[in-house]
């Protein structure tokens, strides 16, 4: 409420000096100076005329002349008056009211925060420290989800040898293996509550469960409620760290975590600590390049700056071994590193970088049909994102086929 009686009483200030400064007639001045001249003039008129210094006919010439200038001069007051009517006057000063305070507040509504009061660092450490501690458990979230009335289940043969599997471990709660072949079959087939429910159930079959195992559980139970990161999730996130705090896809879920629960300093460290330190073909590292900007913007860090990927070329020993090559050994080892990439591309995704780098391969190949195809695919890869879109066409257009 502070926030608003201040807001209204410096636009009222404000409001005021402009309706003083519609109602002022600068030009007023100067005529007042102008008057007090003229005045002044007349008085030594007659002082000269005392004195005998001018004739009588030319003191009265001076006068008349003085005295058409001041009726001059009250003519342009006049004329200055007329120009704003207090009709006018205050039709300008309410739309300068209406845009000034009005347009103040829908902005402040669209970008700020209605309501929630200034809040020293530490309250608001303090306050998302107790709303993650406050957070919904998994089960929570899951009961407020949609119940999963159908699993997808393969077609075919596999469809009875999934369903029979299935059955079997839920007669058989302890069956190890049966829990980590169901993980297997339900995380491939994107059910990724039932994934969770199968690993949590491997972990507490499992004497030394591993980080792949923790990682696992961790990533279902978020990928299963679109992303959130809860209590639950934060444990198994933490299991891994504990055991390698470089893991990369953990930091990134954690960032993500520290992003929900309004602290964007921390997020934005995590982030940036994987984005410069890659490697490049991280599958992570797409998403964090597409969010950190903003992220950085949260946590008031003015001066970031995007880094560019660096694009791996050959090693030295592909270096080496190319020199003591033949023109077409040489372009066929070329020509097998580029398929390599692109059956890479195709199985396991990437980067825009790497289609880029692709798409430039191609064409020095000579090979722009194929670097067409290429270029198409990576358009439907990256339709939602517009900033690896422009990285794959500025490729595209290099080698002629893109506009």
């Amino acid at each position: 409420m502070t926030f608003w009686i201040v807001a209204l009483a410096t636009g009222a200030i404000l409001a005021f000096f402009f309706f003083k400064a519609l109602t002022l007639r600068a030009p007023q001045i100067k005529d007042e100076t102008d008057l007090a001249v003229y005045k002044q003039q007349l008085v030594e008129v007659d002082r000269d005329l005392e004195r005998g210094i001018i004739a009588p006919d030319e003191a009265d010439r001076l006068k008349t002349e003085i005295s058409r200038r001041v009726l001059a001069l009250d003519k342009h007051s006049d004329d200055l008056a007329s120009n704003l009517s207090g009709r006018e006057i205050a039709l300008i000063g309410a739309i300068f009211v209406t845009v000034f305070l009005g347009g103040g507040a829908a902005l402040y509504t669209h970008l700020g925060q209605p309501g929630y009061s200034d809040l020293s660092q530490n309250d608001r450490i303090e306050n998302a420290k107790v709303r993650m501690e406050a957070r919904p458990s998994q089960t929570e979230v899951w009961d407020k989800m949609p119940a999963e009335i159908e699993l997808n289940t393969p077609v075919g043969e596999m469809a009875e040898m999934v369903k029979q599997l299935r059955d079997k471990v839920a007669t058989r709660p302890n069956d190890l293996e049966g829990h980590i072949l169901l993980f297997r079959i339900e995380a491939g087939l994107g059910n990724f509550r039932a994934a969770a429910v199968a690993k949590e159930r491997v972990l507490s079959l499992t004497a030394e469960p591993t980080i792949e195992d923790y990682f696992d559980y961790a990533e279902m139970l978020i990928l299963s409620v679109n992303g959130y990161v809860s209590p639950q999730a934060e444990t198994a996130l933490k299991a891994v760290l504990s055991r390698d705090p470089n893991h990369g896809p953990a930091l990134y879920y954690s960032g993500h975590m520290m992003a929900q629960n309004d602290r964007p300093d921390v997020a934005f460290r995590l982030w940036n600590r994987l984005l410069r330190d890659g490697p490049d073909d991280a599958p992570w590292l797409e998403p964090i390049r597409t969010q950190i900007p903003k992220l950085a913007f949260l946590a008031g860090i003015s001066d970031f700056e995007l880094p560019q990927p660096q694009l791996k070329g050959p090693s030295p020993e592909d270096i080496a071994a190319a020199s003591d090559m033949t023109d077409g050994d040489r372009m066929d080892m070329i020509r097998g590193m580029v398929s390599q990439l692109s059956d890479r591309l195709a199985t396991q995704g990437g980067g825009p970088s790497e289609w880029a780098r692709l798409i430039n391969a191609l064409g020095v190949l000579g090979d722009i049909e194929q670097a067409k195809t290429i270029f198409a695919n990576a358009k439907e890869v990256f339709a939602s994102n517009m900033g690896a879109l422009d990285q794959v066409t500025t490729a595209a257009r290099q080698i002629g086929i893109a506009e």
